[in-house]
Order: structure tokens, then sequence, then C-alpha cells
């Protein structure tokens, strides 16, 4: 049975103005595993997993699983995945599924119902999604997103160097393509309050002023914080007044510090109180 949450946009507002914007990334990247002194196996994996939650559960609004890393173990990594899901609801910590997801009808229906629905265990707060299909292909994760109270983040502008040639292409109507996948999800957030549950991801690392998201009315989720380049004092030159609804994320920066628990929560501890000086809050 589906159990219907309150409204993604507004558990989003109520957890950033709990605990402040830093989105952290759980990657157990096989170099950061190493780093720890951990193996590759799937004990491994739920040690780092379970060890990094232990140290921000409680200490920020939003967790950011990166699922590759999961699926790699199999049905031995899912089940990690699972439990991580499991505990974040106990620590009151929202999740957002990484997965990138993107295809057409009966698949992307299939993939939503993976991530987004109570029937699944794997059912995050909300999930990555790609729009590269066409954004009307992910209509299905939209639609399972808003009747079960979860989001999704949109890739509109990403980081990668190799997105470049598409992303900040322009379409026949005068706008870059990511400026125009910005435009949809607005549209899909309109007269929803505080915001809707549809956000867009923009890398912390783009040129000041590349998109528009005045009007988007839902969250931004910008990655790259620290360890890819960007930096804290930056955020409001990229991303100007739409900075209240960003949510920085950031992992090796912190997961470095591991697997000493009180060195993660430490340096977790000393990028909040600098965001707080960036955000105000």
């Amino acid at each position: 049975m589906t159990v219907v949450h309150a409204a993604f946009g507004q558990r989003l507002a109520e957890a950033v103005n709990a605990r402040g914007p830093l989105c952290v990334g759980i990657d157990p990247h096989p170099a950061l595993l190493h780093a720890w002194g951990l193996e590759e196996t799937p004990a491994g994996l739920e040690r780092f997993a379970m060890t990094v939650l232990e140290a921000v559960g409680e200490e920020v609004a939003v967790v950011k699983p990166q699922s590759a890393f999961f699926e790699t173990y199999g049905s031995r990594g899912l089940a990690v995945l699972e439990r991580l899901v499991a505990e974040c609801a106990q620590t009151g910590t929202l999740v957002v599924h990484d997965v990138k997801r993107g295809d057409i009808g009966s698949t992307m229906t299939a993939y939503a119902t993976a991530y987004l629905d109570d029937s699944s265990p794997l059912a995050a707060d909300a999930i990555t999604v790609s729009p590269y299909l066409g954004y009307g292909s992910l209509a299905p994760a939209l639609g399972i997103a808003a009747q079960t109270g979860r989001g999704v983040f949109v890739l509109a502008r990403t980081s990668n160097p190799e997105a470049v040639g598409l992303q900040r292409s322009v379409t026949s109507e005068g706008k870059t393509v990511a400026q125009s996948i910005v435009d949809a999800a607005a549209e899909s957030n309109a007269g929803a309050e505080p915001m809707g549950h549809v956000g867009v991801v923009t890398g912390a690392t783009v040129r000041p002023g590349e998109l528009d998201l005045t009007a988007l009315n839902g969250p931004v989720l910008a990655p790259g914080l620290g360890a890819q380049g960007a930096t804290v004092q930056g955020l409001r030159s990229v991303f100007g007044e739409t900075l209240p609804n960003v949510l920085p994320a950031a992992a090796r920066e912190l997961l470095r510090h591991g697997p000493d628990v009180a060195e993660i929560r430490a340096a977790t501890r000393r990028m909040r109180a600098d965001l707080s000086g960036v955000f105000g809050r």
C-alpha cells in the first residue's frame, strides 16, 4: 500500500530550517574504502555507510547515497542501501538517492516505483533523474513522487566537462537546453508552497548567471562543494537570490576525515557553520 507523506517541498523546508542546507554524499568509492582501511566487500561497504550515518545522521538535513557504489555489490549491496534508508528514517534524515534514472513509459514507471513508492524497501525521499530522453519522459516519476509526497531532482546543468556541448546548446526557442529543463521544472512547481517537489541539479562550479532559477519554486541540488572546487563563499555569486533553496552537496571533502566518526562529524559541523554564515541560518 502506498502511504502519502506530507509534500516533499514542505518536508525539505522543515528539515533545512532545523539542520541547515548541507547535503552529505555517501559515496563508498573504492579509493575511500581503501583509505579507511576497508575491503571492497559488502561488509566493508556496510561499515562505511553506517559510519558516515553515525557521524552525520543527526547533523544534516539530507544525505545523498550514490547508488552505483552499492549496486556494484549486487543484492548484498542493495541490502546495505535498504538498511541505510531505514536507519535514516530513525535519525530524521532525508535521503536523496543519486540514481540518475531516465527512461520512457513502463520502464520509467518501474524505476520510479522502485525508488519512490512505499511498496519498495529502496524508497527514498527523492531521487535524481535524467531528462535527456525528453522532460516529458519523466512524467511517471514526477507523478509517483507527487502522489507519495516525495521529490525528484532533474539534471539541468551538471559540472562535468562532457556536459557542456549538450547542456549549453541553444534550442529553437533561443534558450539553452539546461534552461529549458529548469523552465519545465518550474511549470511542474507552479503554485506550490513553500516550494514544489521538482528540483534541479546544478553544479556549484558552474558560471554565475548561467541559469535563471528565479521562477523554479523548487530546490536546487548543488554538488561540487569542496573537493570538486566549489567554495562556500562562492555559492552566493553562483546562485544569487535563489540561494535559500540551494542544497550544497559535499562528499569527499568530509569523508576524507574517516573512518573516525568524531572527525567526520567535526568537519561536517565546520562546513555547516561556514554555510550558516552565507545562508544566514
